[in-house]
């Protein structure tokens, strides 16, 4: 088939990977245009564009695909279908309609639930025991479309944003064939979309730092449905100063007491009902490393109460 692909994160590259594995003609592909990045702020273009140009295909990177121009270019393309996987632009119905087949949309959830823009993150957020991969037929509304095929994969307690979004990246590929297969011949049915929806809204900086005041479960999930980002944080007095580090992994603990209270030398917390135990944090402008490496060169000893997100921040209070 006659395809563009519009994409651009790297939970986007293996759907790109698959549809040209699979011998279909991807003629064009569309990307968030480059993006300055790191401390010398420099542009550097998506995971979809970097893989694109080592395949030699030719990309596109459109500030808008709502100015008229660009959805005439994407009309002259002459396409069977568009796979979209994160491309992170509106569609306009002009372009929902241009290809002969229609959008078709990767969306990391079992809608209608999580539909929007974090579906990954706010699944474990909210303690799901199980997920999914569907392709859908795209239309104007936010994640409505019908619903052409789908996989579902539990959420193991050990998950965080990164291994499941890697996990569902490439479950959700390996459908793309055998969608595109079905409406070929005619035979994909695209079923509506059943039950109440909810809403995967974009995470907010104001909430990433952890309430300690809720339960282990809740707390150890925020954990996980944020790392490695933006990360979980906390707040702890240093030597210099209150000092924010980020936690990037945690498992459920034995333990209690009052909320934000360091249970022991491990990094053992109290919440408002059991204790997490912190396994994985990183400080400002360090790497990622264990709560181990992190105790043995910055002291956070047992008794250190730690202030909740409930708490203004200091030099707010």
């Amino acid at each position: 088939m006659r395809l563009a692909f519009m994409g651009t994160p790297a939970f986007a590259v293996p759907s790109l990977a698959e549809l040209v594995a699979s011998g279909h003609e991807v003629v064009a592909v569309y990307s968030q245009p480059p993006r300055p990045r790191g401390r010398g702020m420099k542009l550097t273009p998506s995971p979809v564009q970097e893989f694109a140009e080592t395949l030699g295909l030719p990309v596109f990177t459109p500030t808008s695909m709502k100015a008229p121009e660009t959805i005439e270019a994407f009309r002259a393309l002459d396409l069977d279908a568009a796979c979209v996987v994160a491309y992170g632009q509106i569609l306009k119905r002009e372009v929902l309609e241009a290809p002969r087949l229609g959008c078709l949309n990767l969306h990391g959830s079992l809608l209608p639930r999580w539909r929007g823009a974090a579906p990954i993150q706010r699944a474990i957020m909210a303690g799901d025991a199980e997920t999914g991969v569907q392709i859908m037929q795209m239309s104007e509304g936010l994640d409505e479309g019908p619903v052409l095929l789908s996989e579902r994969l539990g959420i193991s307690p050990r998950d965080t944003a990164a291994s499941l979004s890697e996990r569902m990246a490439h479950i959700g590929a390996g459908l793309w064939p055998r969608a595109l297969a079905a409406l070929e011949r005619g035979g994909g049915q695209p079923v509506a979309q059943v039950g109440e929806p909810t809403y995967a809204k974009k995470i907010s900086p104001a909430e990433a730092r952890i309430d300690w005041t809720r339960r282990a479960r809740e707390v150890d999930a925020h954990i996980r449905g944020l790392s490695p980002f933006p990360g979980a944080w906390f707040e702890v007095e240093g030597p210099e100063g209150p000092v924010r580090i980020k936690a990037l992994m945690s498992g459920l603990a034995e333990g209690s007491g009052p909320a934000g209270t360091v249970l022991d030398d491990g990094l053992t917390i109290a919440c408002g009902d059991g204790a997490v135990r912190l396994e994985r944090v990183q400080r400002p402008g360090k790497a990622a490393q264990s709560a181990d490496e992190l105790l043995r060169g910055f002291a956070i000893p047992a008794g250190t109460v730690l202030p909740s997100s409930s708490e203004p921040p200091r030099g707010e209070r």
